[in-house]
């Protein structure tokens, strides 16, 4: 089982790369998901936005074997906290096992 550092990294370069971002356009700014979906050229929607949430989860499955519940998050949510949900998911031992 990999480490909360690596997950987090993971996590990070992940969703940077489903949603068309660098991780420092990204996480450094702190944007909203409204923002983000305004800055990504990949993005129109939150469909798409939930798009982006499950490849990161398919990822986390596939290369770690760990499952992740999607996160239901207004528009208004700092990616950070995206991050912390998606977090509090992967070192929950009740939640994640394959």
């Amino acid at each position: 089982m990999p480490d909360a550092q690596e997950l987090e990294s993971y996590i990070r370069r992940k969703f940077a790369e489903n949603v068309g971002l660098t991780e420092a356009e990204l996480f450094s700014e702190d944007l909203s998901l409204s923002a983000l979906i305004t800055r990504s050229e990949r993005m129109t929607n939150s469909v798409d936005l939930m798009e982006a949430f499950a490849r990161t989860s398919n990822g986390l499955r596939k290369d770690f074997g760990l499952r992740v519940r999607l996160p239901a998050l207004s528009l208004d949510t700092p990616v950070s906290k995206v991050l912390a949900v998606f977090m509090g998911e992967v070192t929950n031992p009740e939640r994640t096992s394959a």
